[in-house]
């Protein structure tokens, strides 16, 4: 269906004719600005015919009416709307809650045994989580010392992904605020459908910076039917080199002995969730593979009528036109002129 936008714009088209009519040339009493007694001599010498024009002016201004209508036309903003499409019917509204604190940059998940940043691998399997998301609306919380909102919910997960790669560890902070991130959770759920709001929310420690104790903000997240999975990343054991990178000296620590596994158990057991456990990549998998299993629930089915830019096509009209009425009035001008005879029967 064509559509114009902006319609009102077409109140400009008489606009050319009252500035010529206010534009006119004034002429004396006689009807006349100003005579030349020897104009058509003049007219001779240069190669010009005195000819009427009226035919070609007239030629002219249908051009020029029409290269007006053209850009008013493109002005107007003119869109095709096509049918109408149904967005997914099933699905549910979840909300990926990330923790970027300093930790996160520990290098305690071994791949291929090498060990890499936590961040780094969550990044990759939150991808890969969310790619398998077709059907549900995604939003993304990033949190450190403080949360906040770096996708709301939308069905469009490679914008999601993108976002989630381009987090940074510290870029909220050093220190970890799980309860505002809730928070600001249940505020973006709160006004979607009871049965489908979801949050799936990723630490590595414990609450340290937030103004909303953890355990209250998960009854206020029940309270909303707000389901919540929690997810404690980090190995329990890593060694650290002695002098000099010898052995000297080395010992095995706990990389995740500020991980308050008891609360984020006591947050999934609250709104009816889960609390998983992960030591090492795989089991980070196997954390989101069980979240992924969940259900589709029904949600109101959106429909959406794709539109499609239509301005190019009276803007390339408009250019062809100035550029046959550039052509008829220089050609002309480029032709070469005839001699104009002389009084004695010669050329010039």
């Amino acid at each position: 269906m064509f559509e114009l936008q902006w319609p009102w714009i077409f109140v400009l088209l008489p606009l050319p004719l009252l500035v010529r009519w206010l534009s006119k040339a004034q002429t004396s009493a006689s009807g006349a600005a100003l005579r030349v007694p020897f104009f058509s001599q003049l007219r001779s010498l240069s190669g010009e015919q005195s000819a009427p024009v009226h035919s070609s002016n007239k030629f002219d201004l249908l051009l020029m009416l029409l290269l007006w209508i053209a850009l008013l036309l493109a002005s107007a903003r003119p869109i095709w709307i096509g049918d109408a499409v149904a967005m997914p019917t099933k699905g549910r509204d979840l909300m990926l809650a990330v923790d970027i604190s300093g930790s996160m940059s520990q290098e305690d998940m071994i791949i291929q045994d090498e060990a890499l940043p936590r961040i780094t691998v969550v990044k990759a399997v939150v991808n890969q989580f969310v790619q398998q998301r077709r059907g549900d609306k995604l939003g993304l919380i990033l949190f450190g010392s403080q949360p906040y909102i770096q996708s709301p919910l939308t069905f469009d997960l490679d914008t999601v992904n993108t976002l989630m790669d381009e987090a940074q560890v510290g870029f909220a902070g050093k220190q970890t605020a799980i309860g505002d991130a809730i928070g600001f959770a249940i505020k973006r759920l709160r006004e979607r459908p009871e049965n489908s709001r979801v949050v799936v929310l990723l630490t590595d420690g414990a609450d340290t910076a937030s103004n909303l104790n953890p355990l209250e903000a998960s009854k206020l997240a029940a309270a909303e039917n707000i389901k919540i999975y929690t997810i404690g990343v980090g190995a329990t054991e890593m060694r650290v080199p002695g002098i000099f990178g010898s052995n000297f000296g080395a010992r095995t620590v706990n990389p995740s002995a500020d991980l308050d596994e008891d609360t984020l158990q006591s947050i999934a057991d609250t709104t009816g969730g889960a609390y998983y456990r992960a030591r090492n990549p795989a089991e980070l998998q196997a954390a989101y593979a069980a979240i992924a299993a969940l259900e589709p629930i029904d949600q109101e089915q959106e429909m959406l009528r794709p539109e499609r830019s239509l301005l190019h096509w009276p803007l390339l009209f408009a250019a062809g036109l100035w550029l046959l009425l550039a052509l008829k009035r220089n050609l002309p001008e480029l032709a070469p002129r005839k001699p104009a005879p002389n009084q004695n029967g010669g050329t010039l």
